[in-house]
């Protein structure tokens, strides 16, 4: 009997052991994050955020910026270098602005103003294997800038080519080949797509290039016929160090009154048979209700802050027709003013900046065809024609997408709000990994048609439907080298 309690006892205390250790174990692993099942538990933070910035050479980022001065064909755009990229603090003597927050931000230069974001970002990691994502701050945009003008197509291409071979040669590269890579340039997708190695074409050609390709483009314009490159707003004046800033802002735009019923901010092209900007400023000039700030080439109105936003602040709905290219910076500064957007192709919005704006675009923008214009639509009875409370529910919808479109100070944080780089950094990471794990998963992507990139952010959303009625505003492009063409962007002007 004696044994046999001895034996027990000792069976006992071996289960018990064996127990101990499993949840010693289980404590372990728990406290560093572990997989159980479909679920992952973590008390870690930045679990599932970590990204990797590479630190590059100077000469592709800051040195660009320190140079500015050096080069007189870039003067223009010294001046908007300053306060990490926001430009110089603008003041409130004419009462259009709030108190604080408020900056001459040139519409170029967002690869800077989400650089200095990353170098505050709290989930920056050097362990390439911790990392989600892997963060280029390459300036792209400034490096087209300084040489688009005077210079040839090989010194155009030059840091282009230099930085993808530093890059390949790194190790956090090869792990999966540059699929989880990203960088941000300022400019739309147009100026990186050069066709030819012709000097008289326009641009680089940095996103035709093999290594390239590769990565995901973060810029203010994507191309519909491509599918790495990714649109996020254009940098707005209104960059808030605390969330009562925009709160603050946001109330005023909803008790600002409105007297005109719509307006128009900028220039006629008349070099382009397409464009319907003439017919536009024809319509604000004949209307009782409508109202015009027409630019120029020498024309200060359309540079000044406050004479913009000043216009946008006095109307209910913002006409705005394609730009240079399919987007323009306006559209955002009237959504900042509380101004209900006028679209008329949806390149300019709709397919465009999908991971910050709602699905349904009929509650916060109209839409009038292109060809309903050119067919003397009167744009004064489309829009008289939306009742009281319509609008007041669309323009409450504008006020609300307000945090999710502006770049808040870099050296606060907003703290129930998130904004455009918040917004942008949550996709892309998203994006890369999902493009990392398809790679693990032998998901090639082969299935996917480039030429009808536009269609994917949209099916994304479930949006089928949107597909649909964008269709046959974007006929099938013919294909150049394995990458669609599309329409070039060749002004520098934005009004």
């Amino acid at each position: 009997m004696e044994s046999k309690s001895y034996v027990f006892q000792q069976s006992h205390i071996c289960v018990i052991g064996l127990i101990c250790a499993f949840l010693s174990l289980c404590l372990l692993y728990f406290n560093n994050g572990v997989f159980v099942g479909k679920f992952i538990w973590s008390n870690d933070p930045c679990d599932g955020r970590y990204v990797y910035v590479y630190d590059l050479p100077s000469r592709f980022n800051e040195d660009m910026i320190t140079e500015c001065k050096r080069n007189q064909k870039w003067l223009n755009m010294c001046k908007h270098t300053t306060n990490g990229g926001f430009g110089k603090l603008l003041s409130n003597t004419e009462g259009v602005f709030s108190d604080h927050g408020w900056y001459d931000t040139n519409h170029f230069n967002v690869e800077v103003i989400f650089f200095n974001r990353m170098k505050r970002y709290k989930c920056v990691t050097k362990d390439a294997f911790a990392a989600k994502a892997f963060y280029v701050p390459f300036y792209l945009g400034f490096d087209f800038a300084r040489y688009i003008f005077g210079f040839n197509a090989s010194v155009r291409d030059a840091a282009s080519i230099e930085l993808v071979e530093w890059l390949r040669k790194r190790d956090e590269w090869k792990i999966y080949n540059g699929k989880d890579h990203f960088l941000v340039a300022g400019r739309p997708t147009w100026d990186f797509r050069r066709k030819t190695d012709e000097d008289s074409d326009w641009g680089n050609k940095f996103l035709l290039l093999p290594a390239a390709r590769n990565m995901s483009v973060l810029l203010i314009e994507s191309s519909p016929s491509n599918l790495n490159d990714f649109a996020i707003p254009y940098p707005t004046y209104f960059h808030p160090s605390k969330d009562s800033e925009v709160f603050d802002w946001q109330d005023r735009m909803r008790k600002t009154e409105r007297k005109w019923l719509f307006c128009f901010v900028g220039a006629p092209r008349p070099g382009d048979p397409n464009s319907i900007r003439s017919r536009l400023i024809e319509q604000c000039k004949n209307s009782s209700v409508g109202r015009l700030l027409e630019c120029g080439v020498d024309d200060k109105n359309c540079h000044s802050p406050s004479n913009v936003m000043r216009m946008f602040q006095s109307s209910v709905f913002c006409l705005q027709p394609e730009g240079d290219s399919y987007t323009r910076r306006s559209a955002f500064d009237s959504i900042l003013a509380g101004c209900i957007p006028v679209f008329f192709h949806p390149g300019s919005f709709y397919t465009q900046y999908t991971w910050h704006v709602p699905k349904n675009h009929k509650k916060y923008s109209v839409f009038i065809p292109h060809d309903d214009i050119k067919k003397n639509v009167s744009i004064e009875q489309r829009l008289g024609q939306i009742d009281a409370n319509t609008v007041k529910m669309m323009r409450e919808e504008v006020i609300n997408m307000i945090p999710r479109l502006i770049y808040a100070d870099p050296d606060s944080k907003l703290e129930t709000l998130e904004d455009a780089f918040d917004i942008s950094l949550k996709a892309i990471i998203r994006k890369v990994s999902k493009l990392r794990q398809d790679k693990i998963d032998g998901r090639t992507g082969d299935d996917l048609v480039e030429e009808y990139g536009w269609k994917y952010a949209l099916l994304e959303q479930g949006d089928e439907a949107a597909v649909r009625e964008w269709e046959p505003y974007f006929p099938k492009p013919k294909l150049h080298n394995g990458s669609a063409d599309g329409l070039v962007n060749k002004q520098e002007p934005q009004t």
